[in-house]
């Protein structure tokens, strides 16, 4: 099993305006001239909007949990 997120790797291409000011942002605030990957965007919103990542890992917990739970009820109904 993999341990880490390749795509974490992937550059961020600021494509919509949103992901712009993002990108523009990280970069200033991590002072790197090189592309913007997702793990910085990661690294910058745990450290000033953990709020934020907290409601989706939250989601996806919830969401991951209650799919382990209907696989389990559909392979006990075979």
């Amino acid at each position: 099993m993999e341990t880490e997120n390749p795509d974490l790797n992937s550059p961020i291409k600021d494509t919509t305006g949103l992901k712009q000011l993002v990108v523009n942002y990280i970069g200033n605030r991590l002072i790197v001239d090189e592309e913007i990957t997702v793990d910085m965007a990661v690294e910058v919103f745990a450290a000033e909007f953990p709020e934020f990542l907290m409601a989706i890992a939250e989601e996806n917990f919830i969401r991951g949990y209650q799919q382990a739970l209907d696989d389990l009820e559909a392979a006990t109904k075979k």
